[in-house]
C-alpha cells in the first residue's frame, strides 16, 4: 500500500540509546568507557531525506519534541535513524527504526493519532506521534502519469548516508584507512579514495559493494525479538565457532572485520574447527556458522530464486509491470538495434558517449552508454535517476541539450541526446582570442537564462561544459548537463563529467559554484 497525502510527524524523547560496537571497538583496547552521546535524529521517507532534529549534548536519554511536516506522494515507509554528532568525519551511526505507511492504515482520516513507543535497532526506543490525511493506493495500481515526489530536500547527501539492512545488518558505505578483506568472500577489497566497502554499524563486518546483499548470516548483535521472527527462507544457521588464543608467525588479517591483526605474541583468537581468525575484541560479533561456506550457500540461493533476506529494494532490478496503458503499447519503443554507432566521442569512469545515427533517417545523436555494474557498485542508482530527470527538463528550454529517450540492455543503460557539434566554448575563446561585446553579452545572457531556468526548478548547475551549435548562421549556445554530485547542499545538484577530480561524482569545488 502506497499512501498519497498530508503527513505530520512529532519526535517526542529517545531513551536507552547505547553506541554500536562499530563505534566502540578501538575503546576495548584501551579499556576506555563509552563517552554519553550527542544524538540527533534524521526523518526520511522512502529513504528521501525531510528532516533533522537538533543536536542534544551529552545524553543518552535526548528530548526533541520537534515536529515535521510534509505532502507525501506514493509513500512506502518512514526511517527514523539516530546518529552521534561527531566532530570529525562521517557522523556515527546510533539505531535506527522503519515504520511502514500500511501500518498506519487505521489511523488515516480520522482525526485520531498514532502515538506509539517505537523499537529501535540495535538499542533504544522513540516515543513518535504520526497523523495522516490522505488516502491508500494499491502497489499494483496502474498509474496514467507518474507525478514526481513533492519533497524539497537536499538529496545527494542521504545517497551516501543510506543504511542497507542485510539480515539485521545494517551496512553503510565506509572509507577503509587500511587494507582489508571482505568478510563474505575473503578477497581483498581494492581502492584508495572514496569508500570502498560497506561495514555493519552494529557488528563491524566488512563486505565489498557487490557482496552486501548476499551475506547469508544473521547480525549477532540483532535484538533478539527481532531475531526470533521466522526467517523468510526457512532456514537458519546456529553452529558456534570453538575459538582458541593463537600465536601467529606470519602477518593474518581477521576473517570478520577484515583488518590485520596487530601485535607480536596473541595477536588473535583461532577456530580449531573451521580455521576461522579474528580479533578479541570481534569475538562477540562472530556469526555462529562454523564451517558454512558463505559464497556457496549465497550461490545455492541464487540459483534457486531465493535471497539472502532484506535487501535494500533500491539497489534491486525490479522488472516492469506487464501491464501497461494502452497509449504506453502504442508508443513505438527503440533499441539499440535502432541504431547505428559510428564513432567514440568520450570517455568516462562510468561509460562513454558514442556518435549514433537512427536507422533509416539522415539524424545522428549523442548516446551516452553507461555500464550497470559500476552504478550499482558505487551506489548510484539514485544519482543516475535524478540525472534522467534533470536531463528531461532540459527540453523544456532552448539552451540545454535534450534527452530524447532512453532504454537498456542486461547489462547498460542508454540515454539518447541531442548532438551538439560546434565545439565547446573554450575552442571558440582560443579561436577568436577575444570575444567582441556583443557576442560576448549574447553568449551571457544565454548561459543566464539557462542557469535561472535550472535555478527555477530546484537544481543548481555546477560546472561548465558548454558546447556551441551552429545554425541558420547564428551561434547558439547549449549548455551540457550530465552526472550528479552527491555532496550535501540545499538543492540538488547538476554537474558535468570533466576529466580531473574537479569533474568526478565524489569530488566538489566550491570556488566553481
Amino acid at each position: 500500500m502506497k499512501f498519497n497525502g498530508y503527513l505530520k510527524l512529532r519526535i517526542g524523547e529517545a531513551l536507552d540509546l547505547k553506541p554500536t560496537t562499530a563505534s566502540t571497538r578501538h575503546s576495548v583496547i584501551f579499556n576506555k568507557a563509552p563517552l554519553a552521546l550527542d544524538p540527533y535524529m534524521v526523518v526520511k521517507v522512502d529513504e528521501y531525506k525531510i528532516g533533522q532534529t537538533h543536536t542534544k549534548q551529552k545524553t543518552n536519554q535526548p528530548t526533541y519534541n520537534e515536529e515535521f511536516c510534509m505532502n507525501v506522494n506514493d509513500g512506502k515507509q518512514i526511517e527514523l535513524a539516530v546518529f552521534h554528532d561527531t566532530p570529525l568525519g562521517y557522523d556515527d551511526f546510533v539505531a535506527n527504526c522503519i515504520i511502514q505507511f500500511e501500518d498506519l492504515i487505521k489511523t488515516i482520516n480520522t482525526g485520531e493519532n498514532f502515538e506509539e513507543w517505537m523499537d529501535l535497532e540495535p538499542e533504544g526506543k522513540v516515543y513518535v506521534t504520526i497523523t495522516l490525511n490522505g488516502s491508500f493506493t494499491d502497489d499494483d495500481a496502474v498509474m496514467t502519469v507518474k507525478t514526481p515526489k513533492q519533497f524539497t530536500r537536499a538529496r545527494q547527501g542521504a545517497v551516501r548516508r543510506r543504511i542497507h539492512q542485510v539480515n539485521g545488518h545494517k551496512f553503510m558505505s565506509t572509507f577503509l584507512r587500511q587494507p582489508t578483506f571482505c568478510f563474505h568472500c575473503k578477497e581483498f577489497i581494492w581502492g584508495v579514495f572514496g569508500k570502498q566497502g560497506y561495514q555493519c554499524q552494529i557488528c563491524t563486518c566488512v563486505v565489498h559493494k557487490r557482496c552486501h546483499q548476499l551475506v547469508v548470516t544473521v547480525c549477532p548483535r540483532m535484538k533478539k525479538t527481532a531475531k526470533d521472527q521466522p526467517i523468510n527462507q526457512g532456514f537458519s544457521i546456529n553452529v558456534p565457532h570453538k575459538f582458541n588464543h593463537h600465536n601467529y608467525k606470519s602477518p593474518t588479517f581477521c576473517d570478520h572485520c577484515g583488518s590485520l591483526l596487530w601485535g607480536i605474541v596473541r595477536q588473535g583468537l583461532h577456530c580449531k574447527i573451521c580455521k576461522m581468525n579474528v580479533h578479541i575484541r570481534c569475538q562477540g560479533n562472530v556469526a555462529p556458522n562454523c564451517g558454512v561456506n558463505s559464497v556457496e550457500l549465497a550461490n545455492t540461493l541464487a540459483e534457486m530464486g531465493l535471497q539472502a533476506g532484506g535487501l535494500s529494494k533500491r539497489n534491486t532490478i525490479v522488472p516492469e509491470s506487464t501491464t501497461s496503458t494502452e497509449s504506453r503499447q502504442q508508443m513505438p519503443r527503440l533499441g539499440i538495434s535502432n541504431f547505428t554507432f559510428l564513432q567514440v566521442l568520450g570517455k568516462g569512469s562510468f561509460g562513454k558517449v558514442m556518435l549514433a545515427k537512427l536507422n533509416g533517417k539522415e539524424r545522428v545523436f549523442a548516446v551516452k552508454v553507461l555500464k550497470k555494474d559500476i552504478i550499482l557498485q558505487d551506489d548510484d542508482v539514485e544519482c543516475t535517476m535524478t540525472e534522467k530527470r534533470v536531463l528531461s527538463l532540459a527540453r523544456c528550454h532552448p539552451y540545454l541539450t535534450e534527452l530524447y529517450c532512453c532504454f537498456q540492455t542486461p547489462d547498460r543503460l542508454f540515454f539518447v541526446m541531442e548532438f551538439v557539434n560546434g565545439g565547446d566554448l573554450m575552442f571558440h575563446i582560443q579561436k577568436s582570442r577575444k570575444f567582441d561585446e556583443p557576442r560576448a553579452r549574447f553568449y551571457t545572457a544565454e548561459i543566464t537564462s539557462a542557469l535561472m531556468f535550472l535555478h527555477s526548478k530546484g537544481i543548481i548547475y555546477r560546472s561548465e561544459s558548454n558546447t556551441i551549435h551552429v545554425q541558420n548562421k547564428l551561434q547558439i549556445l547549449k549548455m551540457f548537463i550530465s552526472g550528479i554530485n552527491p555532496t550535501p547542499l540545499p538543492l540538488p545538484i547538476a554537474e558535468s563529467l570533466e576529466q580531473g577530480d574537479c569533474g568526478s561524482l565524489i569530488i566538489f569545488s566550491m570556488s566553481q559554484i
